[in-house]
Formats: C-alpha cells, sequence, structure tokens
C-alpha cells in the first residue's frame, strides 16, 4: 500500500454504492470528526458528504437541522424547489455543524445560504422533490436526526406526523428504471445520526428503501496516515517516521481514538516545555497524567517481584513463580501485553483457581500494589451477583429509557475512574455465560461502550479471574495443580463451551494455587496477620505493642485448631476464637483507667490454649 495515501475508506465505497440504489440512508458512527476524503486528504465530515454527493451527480447537497434550518443551497435555488410554497424565511448566517477546517472557496460552496424552515415545513418541500421525477436530483441531508425525535418508542403526535410523511415520501417515490435514467442518482434523503437506534425503527426496519451505513473509527492505515502528517509537530522525544518501533507503538496507542482526537495529541504536545515521550504524551491526554505506572515497571522494581508478592503471600511459591514469568513475559514484549501490536487490550489476563482460602483474592491485592503503588487499584467483582441473564447491564449500564440507564455501569464507571487498575472477577464459573461475552470483548478488543454509548478503554487495566473449579473433587498431592488446569479446561470447553474464553486468557496463565496442609505456612500466615493487629491496638488505643512470651508457640497452638480444608482463611477464623475475642474483652474491662495503656505494650499469657491478657 501507498503510505503517502490510503485507500478510499470502504465506509465511503458502501454510501456511494448505497446512493445509488436507495431512497434513504442512515449514516451513523463517527460523523462528528474529520475524516479521509477520496484523495487520502484529512477533512471535515461534512465537506467529505458533500463532496461525495456531488461527484455522484446530485444537483444540490442540502443540509437540514432544527437548530438551523437549511444551508448548502443558495435562496434563488430553494424557491424553485418550493415552487408554490410558502416563501422561505429569512435567511441566517452560520451553520451550526460547521467546522473551521474548511477554506473560504469551501465554505461558501458548502453553505450558499441557510434558511430557517419547521420540520413540516422541509419534508414537504422534500416530498414534493422525491415524488417529481422531472426536478433537479436533491440529497436532502438531515444533520443530528437523533435529536429530531424524542423517545423513539413514545412519539409525540407532531412527531408521528412528521414520520408519516417521510414514510410516504420513500413509499411512493418511484424507481426511475428506463435506459436514461437507470444509471442515474434519484433523489436521496439522510439521516445523519450518532446512532441509528436513536431513530424510530418504523422507519428503517423491512424497509427496502432505506440503507444504512456506518462510519468507523480509523483504522490503523488511517491512523499512521494523519501521525506521519504531523510527525514534525508533535513535540516528542523521537520523531516518528515510517519504519520506526515509535510510528507503530504510536499507531497501537491512538487505537480507538479519533482523526481529530490525534490532531490533538499534537497541539497538546505543543503545551509542554519539554518534549515528551510517547506514553507520557498519550497518558497526559486519557488521562490528566504524564507518568504511567506501566512505564514505571522496570528491570530493578521486576527482578524482586517473588520476594514482594511472598511477604503477603504464604505457600504459593508456584502461583507466585507463574506470575511472575506472566510479568516478565509482558514486560519483554513476548506477549500480547505492554509493547505489543495487541497494546490496546488489557496488559495482563491471569486465572487463579484452587481451594477456598489459599490466597488467591491475597495475591491480587498484592499484585495491584505491586503494580500500581496501592491496594486500592484492586476492583473487585463478586461473579455471584451476576448469575442472571441481565445481570451485564449492572456492569455495562441500562440502555436508554431502562431503569439504571443514569448510574452507567459497575465495571465501566469503575474504569472511568480509575483507568489504572487491576480488575478482580471473583469466582467467575458462577457468572451467567452472557457475562462472559463482555470478557470475551474486553480481553479481545481492550473495550467496551457502555449504556450511554460511550467507548471505556481497559489497555491499561490488569484483569485476575479466580475459581474454585475443581476444589471439591481435587485431593492434596502432588498432581493437585496439574489436575485443577484439567479442571479449568474442561468446565470452559464442556459446560461452559466457551474454549474461545479459555483462549483469550491463555492456558499458561492458568495459576493453580497449591491446598494449604503445611502447618509452618499457616503459622506463617498467621503471624502475617498480627501485623495489622498491632497497628490497630497502636492507633485505637495507644499500645506500643503485642508481646508473646514465645510467638511461635502461641501461633502454632492456635494453629492446630484450624480445619485445613478452610485454608488461610480458617487461621483467620481460628485467632479470631483463640486470640482477638479474648483481647477484645480485656480492653472492654479496661475501659474504666483506658490512659493506662498510651505507650505501654500488653503483654500475651499463654496457658495451655487460651491466652490471658496485662499490661506491662
Amino acid at each position: 500500500m501507498n503510505m503517502n495515501k490510503p485507500h478510499m475508506s470502504e465506509w465511503l465505497g458502501d454510501l456511494s454504492r448505497q446512493a445509488k440504489l436507495r431512497r434513504g440512508i442512515v449514516i451513523s458512527g463517527n460523523v462528528n470528526n474529520s475524516v479521509f476524503n477520496q484523495e487520502g486528504t484529512q477533512k471535515p465530515f461534512k465537506h467529505v458528504l458533500n463532496n461525495t454527493f456531488e461527484k455522484l451527480g446530485f444537483k444540490h447537497v442540502i443540509h437540514y437541522s432544527r437548530v438551523g434550518g437549511i444551508s448548502g443551497i443558495s435562496q434563488e435555488n430553494w424557491s424553485e424547489l418550493q415552487l408554490s410554497s410558502a416563501p422561505p424565511s429569512e435567511l441566517i448566517e452560520g451553520d451550526d455543524y460547521d467546522f473551521d477546517d474548511e477554506t473560504p472557496d469551501e465554505k461558501q460552496q458548502a453553505d450558499a445560504g441557510q434558511t430557517e424552515l419547521t420540520p413540516q415545513d422541509f419534508f414537504a418541500v422534500a416530498q414534493r422533490v422525491m415524488l417529481n421525477a422531472n426536478l433537479p436530483k436533491v440529497a436532502f441531508i438531515i444533520d443530528w436526526s437523533n435529536l429530531l425525535f424524542g423517545q423513539v418508542n413514545a412519539l409525540s403526535e407532531q412527531e408521528r406526523g412528521w414520520l408519516s410523511q417521510l414514510l410516504q415520501n420513500l413509499r411512493d417515490s418511484a424507481d426511475e428504471m428506463s435506459h436514461t435514467e437507470i444509471d442515474k442518482v434519484q433523489s436521496l434523503m439522510v439521516f445523519v445520526c450518532e446512532g441509528a437506534n436513536k431513530l424510530p425503527p418504523q422507519l428503517t426496519v423491512g424497509n427496502p428503501q432505506f440503507g444504512e451505513v456506518v462510519v468507523p473509527l480509523p483504522n490503523r492505515a488511517e491512523r499512521q496516515q494523519a501521525i506521519l502528517g504531523l510527525s514534525t509537530t508533535f513535540n516528542l522525544e523521537e520523531r516518528p517516521i515510517i519504519g520506526s518501533r515509535l510510528l507503530e507503538d504510536f499507531v497501537d496507542l491512538t487505537d480507538s481514538l479519533t482523526l481529530r482526537e490525534i490532531n490533538q495529541l499534537a497541539r497538546l504536545s505543543r503545551q509542554q516545555q519539554e518534549a515528551l515521550s510517547l506514553d507520557a504524551l498519550v497518558s497526559l491526554y486519557r488521562y490528566g497524567k504524564k507518568e504511567s505506572p506501566w512505564e514505571q515497571l522496570n528491570y530493578d522494581k521486576l527482578k524482586d517481584v517473588e520476594s514482594t508478592l511472598q511477604q503477603r503471600v504464604k505457600g504459593q511459591d508456584e502461583a507466585i513463580k507463574l506470575v511472575r514469568k506472566v510479568l516478565v513475559r509482558a514486560f519483554t514484549g513476548l506477549s500480547g501485553l505492554q509493547h505489543s501490536a495487541k497494546s490496546r487490550m488489557p496488559k495482563g489476563a491471569l486465572f487463579f483457581v484452587g481451594p477456598t482460602g489459599v490466597g488467591k483474592t491475597e495475591l491480587a491485592k498484592s499484585l495491584a500494589s505491586f503494580l500500581f503503588g496501592d491496594e486500592d487499584a484492586c476492583m473487585r467483582f463478586d461473579m455471584s451477583e451476576f448469575n442472571h441473564e441481565h445481570a451485564d447491564q449492572r456492569l455495562v449500564g441500562a440502555p436508554p429509557g431502562y431503569v439504571g440507564y443514569e448510574e452507567g455501569g459497575q465495571l465501566t464507571n469503575a474504569v472511568k475512574k480509575r483507568p489504572f487498575s487491576l480488575l478482580l472477577f471473583d469466582e467467575i464459573e458462577k457468572a451467567h455465560p452472557r457475562i462472559l461475552d463482555k470478557f470475551l470483548q474486553i480481553l479481545e478488543d481492550g473495550r467496551l461502550t457502555d449504556g450511554k454509548g460511550e467507548t471505556v478503554n481497559f489497555s491499561d487495566t490488569f484483569i485476575v479471574f479466580t475459581s474454585n473449579i475443581g476444589a471439591s473433587e481435587i485431593k492434596p498431592g502432588e498432581q493437585a495443580l496439574e489436575q485443577f488446569k484439567i479442571h479449568v479446561t474442561k468446565h470452559f470447553v464442556q459446560e461452559l463451551k466457551r474454549p474461545e474464553l479459555l483462549g483469550r486468557i491463555g492456558e499458561a496463565n492458568i495459576v493453580p494455587f497449591n491446598f494449604m496442609t503445611d502447618s509452618d505456612f499457616l503459622v506463617a500466615i498467621a503471624k502475617a496477620k498480627l501485623e495489622p493487629l498491632k497497628i490497630r491496638l497502636k492507633e485505637k488505643w495507644g499500645i506500643s505493642d503485642l508481646i508473646f512470651d514465645n510467638e511461635d508457640k502461641a501461633l502454632t497452638t492456635i494453629v492446630s485448631q484450624v480445619d485445613k480444608t478452610a485454608g488461610g482463611r480458617g487461621v483467620l477464623n481460628a485467632m479470631v476464637f483463640a486470640l482477638f475475642d479474648p483481647l477484645a474483652e480485656f480492653l472492654f474491662e479496661s475501659l474504666s483507667d483506658s490512659t493506662s495503656f498510651n505507650g505501654r505494650p500488653i503483654r500475651v499469657v499463654q496457658a495451655g490454649k487460651n491466652f490471658d491478657f496485662e499490661v506491662d
């Protein structure tokens, strides 16, 4: 492909075909931005639309909106179309749909007069032209047509009248099939809107006179063309040129951006006192932050990831090693993560599987703290709450007209608020299969469209699924980890019939967790739980420390009472029963003289399986 001139956009070719066949067209999608014309030049959408219809042979291209009236035709020519109708209203200047990118000559051609007009009068003129084959061929373009009608399922009497008039225009328009006319265009009505679902379905559904053209976001070639056109304008540490890795990364990072947003990126870079890195510029544009946590994921930080995670997660060294492999694979660019051509995807996806209470959620929180510097960056969704058919609306938001539309979706709202985050989907096997389709889209495209029509980008998130699949059937032993993987594969392929979801996650990213049968690991978990207890005692009561005569002996005594099938969660339950509750009673009984705690430690005195307390 010629890098200096991309092929004509497919939507323009589709529009040209449809305009020769139909009497009505709905154009939706990316209609409020710049697009590439047939010559490969970036122009405002309106200019490209007008130019396309003029080249097809339409005598006039007339725009109409409820606020701006008609434009694109002189008063004299409009009067000719009106014939014996009432004279046009007073001319007004400007056009609410106009852009400043056009040259004076183009602007004069596009807006050779603008006249206020009611929808009813406009449709009456359109009807006259559509039904009279002897009049000039006209493309009537209704701008912002999504604002023409109110609630599509509850039209007013006036709106139903407009709809009837439109449908009659299309129904009664004769097909010109003579040898002299069959290759020429026929007068056409075009509805420009952001979403075709905003128009009454009676207008288009089952109507062969109507076609639909969707204007997509710029493709990879178009984004590259736009970036190269601005290569000397960007104030970056390195210039994007053909063949450079920077250009490839730039094209990847601008996925889901419009051409105008790429122009805005160039403007933003010029506002900076110093040249920025590419990641810093995109992060500043998207989130208002120059520093991305992913840029800070360097060699020195990553080489210590195992020891960092092991400080909080005990007895799961194999799982932590697998997590490290995924992070290293991402860092070196050998997976669909940090620096790959699929950078629009989430930075990583892991599937934690194992028995309850063995540290799956704890490892996810630890990973969030490691990657983003804050455990609160771990946003947890309990998938047992999303087990009914329409639960996907809770995640992405209800569609217009439904309860909860204004609130948006829990997942999309969370990512909008905190784009750098770890998304933890707990007990994924309990989610309704319809929810799984949303995860397919996130893992493949890195984005979701919420109920309000806004696109939410997941490219800076890290995703973790947890599951107990197979835990009730697998026994502790050397083959347990491999058995967990087998059960996960069987569940997705045979039960859910969603092998594609497992393929998106990747079998190499399934992380099985060990059963917690080793008392030493349980003691280590108990010891880790003491730290937050000591911090709380100091904050609430001013107690300087919690001292054991023999800490290991005391914790071993507590752990001996644990049901090992409950894992780490059983350790916490045992500590609450044996230590926290007796300590709470001691503090409660001492409330009359609580000042005596200030700056002093509490000693834990062990008597068999019981514990007493005294102030040192």
